[in-house]
């Protein structure tokens, strides 16, 4: 491992805030040595055409693989629920609130979302979620950063945008969220609020390095909600959500798939033990799958 040490992320204002909230642990825990974040454009970044499923780690790996940077610092619900057996994912910091909030803009903003209002979201979860908890809604589709998607609030694009508490907060700005969802009602994207530390499998000096920055109980739900992601084929396109809880040497993770206008909706539950989370995770998507959910996945083709 040389002295210098190249963190890949993407080129966003919360990419890099959130990168920098890793960067000041590892100098902190190697002040001998020098980090330096690398800023890298996507797929994801480039092509924001409606529909489409945004890549936001593909050149991020890429350069990784390459030996161009060291480490690659991503928000954990972007990696692919299959990671590159050349990768590895070394450690996830303690997590941020997971749960969704709504930014409303004008007369709203105080009396609530009329019938009819216009709420911004690309993702198909928030969509349908949105839907079930509001079926007089429109959703919007929007694409965007997050400073992007709430100039359209405030301007008057759209009544209000669903995003995630943690990267608003991450970017200082939680003064405008307006209300923070129920994750009773929105189940957060598997990962969410939570960052992914990925390195070069094999690479076991720097590996050590960065699992000090680790949070056990963060790591262990990351894996046990992609784990369910993983059993029902979950991409960005799959309208599912998943949201883990580590208790001591226990965890439980609630799990939830829905139909894409959000009328149907299976949802399950599975604890067991923390050390095992990829076997919790996957156990509960098998058992939404012997219950239905293949049909439900079925139906947004």
């Amino acid at each position: 491992m040389t002295d210098r040490i190249r963190v890949g992320t993407r080129q966003s204002a919360l990419a890099r805030a959130q990168t920098e909230t890793v960067l000041r642990t590892l100098r902190r825990a190697a002040p001998s040595r020098t980090f330096e974040p690398v800023g890298v454009e996507t797929s994801g970044d480039r092509d924001r055409t409606p529909g489409t499923s945004p890549d936001f780690t593909d050149a991020i790996d890429r350069a990784l693989l390459r030996g161009d940077i060291d480490l690659a610092v991503h928000s954990a619900k972007d990696l692919p629920v299959a990671l590159d057996r050349r990768l590895a994912l070394w450690a996830s910091p303690p997590r941020v609130d997971p749960r969704d909030c709504l930014v409303i803009g004008g007369r709203a903003r105080r009396g609530g979302l009329v019938r009819g209002a216009r709420v911004g979201s690309s993702s198909s979860r928030r969509r349908a979620q949105l839907l079930r908890w509001r079926p007089d809604l429109r959703v919007v589709e929007v694409r965007g950063n997050v400073d992007t998607r709430i100039s359209r609030v405030r301007h008057g694009d759209l009544d209000a945008a669903i995003l995630a508490v943690a990267g608003i907060r991450r970017l200082g700005r939680a003064d405008e969220i307006s209300r923070v969802l129920p994750s009773d009602d929105f189940v957060p994207a598997p990962a969410q609020g939570a960052l992914a530390v990925v390195g070069r499998a094999g690479d076991h000096e720097l590996a050590t390095l960065v699992r000090r920055l680790n949070h056990a109980p963060t790591l262990a739900a990351v894996r046990a909600e992609r784990a369910f992601a993983g059993a029902l084929g979950g991409d960005c396109e799959v309208p599912l959500g998943a949201v883990a809880t580590v208790r001591g040497p226990s965890l439980s993770v609630v799990g939830e798939v829905l139909t894409p206008e959000g009328r149907t909706r299976l949802r399950g539950r599975r604890r067991g033990a923390a050390s095992s989370p990829e076997s919790i995770g996957a156990a509960l998507g098998r058992q939404l799958l012997d219950q239905g959910a293949d049909e439900l996945l079925r139906a947004r083709r």
